[in-house]
């Protein structure tokens, strides 16, 4: 007998146009303003589902980033080396705009085709995303020094990726970074000590950053204490005479996952930066920058939870047990579509979401909106990511726990968006601060709720506003105020934009358990849960 012969096993997962499958994105561009990306999404969707992509995530995430500190004569060079992998899907990336689509293109809806672009690309492999994420989002910021923006705007949204270590006057495309938190602080960027003493020329800069990703960058925001109090500075890797600025790479992180991105220990040494917004006011220059990464964490999760639920729908439907494809098992039918209708829900966040930040410049109701419900939905999402990895893992039992499986390297990665960006408790207080700023953000998206509102959703949403009205101690109910809201608001987006908003209802509010796969039963159940099963391209 040859005990070697392999039955039962699902085939391999080989291309799979990660936009044709996704059932709900499709026609989602289409209700939030970007019909008109639907054949560059599709494009972009073929490309980021191949074999090939899920090789290169492979490769990148196993060969690490090198630090080089010194050249072989001594020299300070402060380089880090990244392997091919890594180049390749950062050129597919820049080459298809997902870091500048929404700056690039002018009219309704560029920001939900970027953010569409940005889930597609997210699927497969994320290191990559954060120096994209970061060049995509600093545009807001960049524009309050409009003398940068009008040099770097142009290098930034460029469509051609240069990895090469010289000044961005010599590339064809540059890359953005962010550095605001220090040892000492953490969150508290307030706490910060690095200090920037005006010179002749711009500021210069002393001190460190604890945390600062991808720093290849060509140029990176930074916060410093300056005279004014705590600001914001343009700093570049190389100045305009070609020398290199001081930005000493004290060493990489080590990190649990992510681990393709080079996250660095920054040491400044009367280091070059110039000012961007005003002095004194650095937080609110910089958030700028921050809401859109926030978007991009969002994004980032909700692509962790479609990739990782289609490779469990995926084995589900191709391995046998008891006499039945495991798909059609009622606990295992249960399971894939609880799975399902969080993913579809994260997705409607994340595009709803994007929709704001596209209408917000002109209209006063999106602009508040957007305060709050970035916050919201950042929370929510980043947080439930790990559950869905997880559960998706368990799917395919022993054969998604061995590191050949991609669900080990992305469950690793499923925690990361709750942290980059302000972790759960910063992120629930921002609600907070966000409803003492904007007064009528609340009474807005109870408004957007109330368009579509079971019984379900208007209970947490009373619930949210008693707690606000009555609390004694707002910061300690902070979270379960976030939860309501985000518990509230995906119901009614499912309602609206989907026929499963009652059983969403019944999984997450009216009859909510703590794991997946407690639905009540219903006909239902089966078609949810076909829904997440991939057609190979």
């Amino acid at each position: 007998m040859n005990t070697h012969e392999v039955v039962n096993q699902p085939p391999p997962l080989g291309d799979v146009d990660l936009h044709a499958h996704d059932p709900v994105l499709g026609r989602l561009v289409d209700e939030f303003d970007a019909s008109w990306a639907q054949d560059r999404l599709s494009e972009f969707g073929r490309i980021a589902g191949t074999r090939e992509t899920h090789e290169l995530a492979e490769a990148a995430n196993r060969h690490e980033p090198e630090l080089r500190t010194h050249d072989r004569y001594g020299h300070r060079i402060d380089q880090v080396d990244f392997h091919p992998a890594w180049h390749a899907l950062m050129d597919r990336a820049v080459s298809h705009g997902v870091h500048s689509l929404g700056w690039t293109e002018d009219g309704p809806g560029s920001q939900v085709a970027r953010t569409s672009l940005m889930y597609l690309d997210s699927q497969v492999e994320q290191g990559h995303g954060c120096p994209i994420s970061m060049t995509a989002s600093v545009v807001p910021s960049l524009r309050m020094a409009p003398e940068l923006s009008s040099v770097w705007e142009p290098r930034l949204l460029s469509t051609s990726y240069d990895p090469s270590f010289r000044p961005a006057s010599e590339k064809a495309g540059a890359l953005m970074g962010m550095g605001m938190t220090e040892k000492q602080g953490g969150s508290d960027v307030r706490a910060n000590t690095t200090a920037a003493v005006p010179a002749a020329d711009g500021h210069r800069l002393t001190g460190h950053k604890w945390f600062t990703s991808a720093p290849m960058c060509d140029a990176f925001l930074v916060l410093a204490q300056a005279p004014g109090g705590l600001s914001c500075f343009f700093v570049p890797r190389f100045l305009e005479d070609g020398t290199t600025n001081t930005f000493r790479i004290q060493r990489l992180k080590n990190k649990l996952g992510n681990r393709s991105n080079a996250s660095s220990e920054i040491e400044f040494d009367e280091t070059a930066g110039w000012m961007v917004g005003e002095g004194g006011r650095g937080v609110a220059t910089i958030i700028e920058m921050v809401i859109g990464t926030r978007l991009d964490c969002i994004t980032g999760s909700a692509a962790l939870m479609r990739q990782s639920l289609t490779h469990a729908a995926w084995h589900v439907s191709h391995r046998s047990a008891f006499g039945k494809t495991l798909i059609d098992q009622p606990a295992m039918t249960n399971v894939i579509a609880d799975l399902e209708l969080e993913t579809e829900a994260a997705t409607l966040l994340m595009l709803r979401v994007a929709a704001m930040f596209d209408r917000a410049p002109h209209d006063e109701r999106e602009a508040a909106l957007r305060r709050i419900a970035t916050p919201i939905a950042k929370y929510w999402v980043t947080k439930r990511t790990t559950a869905v990895v997880r559960e998706s893992m368990e799917c395919l039992g022993g054969n998604g726990y061995v590191e050949e499986s991609p669900l080990p390297r992305w469950f690793r990665e499923s925690p990361l968006n709750a942290i980059w960006e302000g972790s759960g408790n910063v992120i629930a207080l921002d609600v907070l601060r966000a409803l003492r700023r904007e007064p009528h953000a609340l009474a807005f998206l109870g408004d957007e709720i109330m368009l579509d509102a079971s019984a379900a959703a208007i209970g947490q949403l009373a619930a949210a506003r008693e707690m606000l009205e009555t609390s004694e101690n707002h910061e300690s109910d902070a979270r379960r105020i976030v939860e309501c809201l985000a518990r509230a608001w995906s119901s009614s987006l499912m309602a609206r934009h989907t026929a499963f908003g009652e059983l969403y209802d019944a999984g997450r509010i009216t009859e909510s358990h703590a794991m997946f796969g407690t639905l009540p039963h219903c006909d239902e159940l089966r078609d949810i849960a076909g829904r997440a099963v991939p057609t190979l391209a």
